[in-house]
């Protein structure tokens, strides 16, 4: 039991040193931005930002400081995706684990 606890202890901390991964595209739609990036140590967020009139959605790295006016930014990993990613995923991994060996 305390070796399963070392694993997802284990697991958690190697996510987090592995450093911030972002989505990073210049696309019509948010959907369509597959590719994804290590950020550079400078960088602690993701952004997204849509460019009214162009129709066009940018999404990459970027430092907290620089995150404002229509930017959209986000902590964690590939959180400025179209889909739930990183570490809401992460957790519901765990608690479904931690659910299954107590129930």
């Amino acid at each position: 039991m305390m070796q399963l606890y070392g694993v997802l202890i284990l697991f958690v901390a190697l996510s987090v040193a592995d450093g911030l991964r972002c989505y990073t595209c210049t696309a019509p739609e948010s959907s369509s931005c597959t590719d994804t990036k290590s950020c550079a140590v400078i960088f602690n967020r993701c952004f997204s930002l849509k460019v009214d009139g162009l129709d066009v959605v940018t999404k990459g790295c970027q430092n907290s400081v620089a995150c404002v006016g229509p930017m959209t930014c986000c902590e964690g990993d590939l959180c400025n995706g179209a889909f739930p990613t990183g570490p809401s995923v992460i957790l519901l991994l765990m608690s479904s684990a931690i659910f299954t060996l107590f129930l």
